[in-house]
């Protein structure tokens, strides 16, 4: 069955019917009756020939015909045999609330196990369990339990909401009817051990009056499907808002490298959404806001913010947190500033305005024609009305109102008193306008709103195969599983054509002296060892060292200092190395995310990496354009231009081995654990980039990473 027939059934069978609203199915019963569910509900109880006047059946299988949909809330030990028998009845979904499965251990995981046999064999779909079911406004389809549908209506709109959380998916739904916004879908999946969020995702992308998409996400089943349904709301400009748990990595990060703990689970899903146009959002409220205000405003908008306050105060604390934010103020035409002149006085006739410096006396009214002035300005995209007590403060909050519906742009108006703003607020909603009773309310949505339209105006950039770079891994013969050694490392980047200085691994103090004696001083000198990953935390680096007798001395006092810092660690060798200077330390790392495959990572810092956390990253490949974005986005970058009268550098060499390793990355695809280049010494432009230290681990060819 497909999900259209499952968010718009003919037929619904209540497992558990029930008169009484104390029970789970009961609820159910009365809600799908009150909001005037207009297909045929079976009620199925044993004990009952009827149910609020339906008509009750003792099984499913005695049912005139197979329903579309069925809904279960049945203790978790007897629901296996339920939808066993619900499916040999020919019923096309089951909706299971009932708890106690794969979320409640290794008893739960095996009945859960059960439930996906059961549906691989019989064709019928299953939504949850653990979920709180589905609600389509405009069906009339309430098909859950939950309280809060004890309402006269439901708030019927143009969002599509899919929940792995059914808690949260009817908080939301209730939250959002009291601000006035209406869903199109509600829906919840639980453990999603059938259907899951993509199914519904893209029957909403596909679907004409879905006009924006939330969603709550715990866990993905398929990284590349939600990526792919991603883009293809990004085709159809449909917005994505998504709130996910996990962002932060307390207790998971690995402490193997810094590409494994600053390229974490999070920071890839975070950078996903962004590549393919979705806003990650912290609080479902703002979430579900922002949809409201993208499918009301489409226009695309690069513009400033115009902020107009009756208050001097509200002005100047709103300049501040939007600067914060990173979002920068209109810069009015001197035409708009020339009609602000003939309202206010020459300090507020401009962006922000404070209506309390008016020109005309108190009983000449501006509120209205000073909004309308501002927020029709050519470089206004957002506006922000913060609004205080004031002589007339329901008029000149309608006036503020009709001024924001008339220019139509996405104008947040927040009412700051109490219960002082109640007529104000009345006012707005006959407007039909959504306000905030918290300044910070309207500025998180605000720079959601905003965020939405950046990532718009940035398209895709797809990475096309470097035509020096042959298909496939260039790895002969294949390098083995676990830490690679510095050579095997050199050997795999420099087979993508990725620059390396000369590099030899030797097992002894004297070895080393006499590699050095055939390179040019000053050399570099650093312990091999595949238990090392930091190797200057434990004091096995050295640099410039002058002389064959210097690095025979250094070699031996790193041995020695080796046993005391790291007691543990095989000392497999040494490394001796060309010295290179240049300008900049850069680290490019690369890792295999479990969900969503290679990832490419980007930062300034070398050894300072993870203490600064400038980085960027991308999933693989990137084209040298995007490669340029990247390095452009960090806080850094201006030391690569040539900041404060340093020589510019060669940044292109920077994106030019980034593309190369992200298709290195993919190359390898299930091998990738993680690859390290740190630091790769920038030099000025033109003059390249070297990547003189690195690690890298990988996996078994028989192992898939799992997530």
């Amino acid at each position: 069955m497909d999900v259209e027939r499952i968010l718009h059934p003919r037929s619904v069978a209540v497992f558990g019917a029930s008169d009484s609203k104390d029970k789970f199915g009961g609820r159910i019963m009365h809600f799908l009756v009150r909001h005037g569910f207009g297909g045929e509900i079976l009620p199925i109880n044993p004990r009952r020939d009827e149910v609020l006047g339906r008509r009750a059946y003792p099984a499913i299988a005695a049912a005139p015909a197979p329903p579309d949909v069925a809904i279960l809330a049945v203790p978790g030990a007897s629901l296996v045999p339920t939808v066993r028998e619900a499916a040999a009845a020919g019923v096309g979904c089951c909706v299971i609330i009932s708890t106690g499965f794969a979320e409640a251990g290794a008893e739960g995981a095996a009945r859960q196990a059960e439930l996906v046999a059961i549906a691989r064999e019989s064709g019928t779909r299953l939504v949850g369990p653990n979920c709180m079911g589905l609600i389509v406004p405009h069906h009339r389809l309430a098909l859950c339990s939950s309280v809060v549908l004890e309402t006269d209506q439901l708030a019927d709109g143009a969002i599509g909401l899919v929940s792995q959380s059914g808690a949260l998916m009817v908080s939301i739904l209730d939250r959002a009817a009291a601000d006035g916004i209406g869903l199109r879908y509600g829906v919840s999946l639980g453990n999603q051990v059938d259907l899951e969020i993509c199914d519904f995702l893209d029957y909403m992308v596909d679907e004409p009056r879905t006009e924006a998409l939330c969603v709550y996400v715990e866990g993905l089943l398929d990284g590349a499907r939600f990526r792919q349904s991603l883009a293809a709301a990004r085709r159809v400009g449909k917005p994505v808002l998504v709130v996910k748990t996990g962002r932060t990595q307390a207790g998971a990060k690995s402490a193997r490298s810094h590409t494994a703990s600053l390229a974490g689970a999070f920071e890839v899903f975070e950078t996903v959404c962004r590549e393919e146009g979705a806003v990650l959002a912290r609080d479902p409220d703002d979430m579900v806001r922002t949809a409201h205000f993208l499918i009301r405003h489409r226009a695309p908008r690069r513009g400033g913010v115009a902020i107009l306050s009756s208050s001097g105060g509200g002005c100047g604390i709103a300049s501040d947190r939007v600067s914060e934010l990173g979002l920068r103020l209109a810069q009015l035409a001197s035409a708009t500033r020339d009609k602000l002149g003939e309202l206010l006085l020459p300090p507020q006739a401009d962006n922000p305005i404070d209506l309390g410096g008016r020109k005309p006396p108190e009983e000449i009214e501006i509120a209205g024609d000073a909004a309308r002035v501002l927020f029709g300005d050519h470089d206004v995209s957002y506006g922000l009305a913060i609004l205080t007590s004031m002589p007339f403060f329901a008029r000149r909050t309608r006036l503020i109102g009709e001024a924001a519906l008339e220019a139509n742009k996405p104008v947040m108006i927040t009412l700051t008193p109490g219960a002082a703003a109640d007529a104000p607020r009345q006012a707005l909603r006959e407007l039909g306008l959504f306000y905030f009773d918290r300044f910070e309310d309207a500025l998180r949505v605000l720079a959601l709103v905003a965020e939405h339209d950046s990532l718009r105006a940035c398209p895709p950039m797809p990475a096309r195969r470097p035509t020096n770079l042959p298909a496939g891994l260039r790895l002969q013969p294949d390098l083995p599983a676990g830490p690679l050694t510095p050579y095997d490392l050199a050997r795999l980047v420099s087979a993508y054509d990725i620059r390396i200085p000369f590099l030899r691994v030797v097992a002894t103090p004297e070895e080393a002296a006499r590699t050095a004696a055939t390179l040019a001083v000053p050399v570099a000198l650093k312990v091999v060892s595949r238990q090392i990953v930091h190797k200057s935390d434990v004091g096995g680096v050295r640099l410039d060292l002058e002389s064959p007798d210097a690095v025979a001395a250094a070699a031996r006092e790193m041995a020695a200092t080796l046993r005391r810092t790291a007691p543990a660690a095989e000392l497999d060798g040494f490394l001796v190395q060309e010295m290179v200077h240049g300008e900049v330390e850069v680290i490019l790392g690369a890792r295999r995310d479990p969900h969503f495959g290679p990832v490419v990572m980007v930062g300034l810092g070398g050894i300072a990496v993870e203490i600064l956390n400038d980085v960027a990253l991308a999933p693989a490949p990137v084209s040298m354009d995007r490669a340029r974005a990247m390095i452009e986005g960090l806080r850094g970058a201006p030391l690569l231009k040539g900041a404060r009268g340093r020589p510019p550098l060669d940044v292109d060499a920077i994106a030019e081995a980034m593309e190369r390793l992200s298709w290195l990355a993919v190359d390898l695809g299930p091998r990738l654990g993680d690859l390290e280049l740190n630091p790769l010494i920038v030099r000025r432009r033109g003059e390249g980039a070297l990547a003189v230290d690195g690690r890298a681990t990988l996996h078994p060819k028989e192992e898939e990473p799992r997530p």
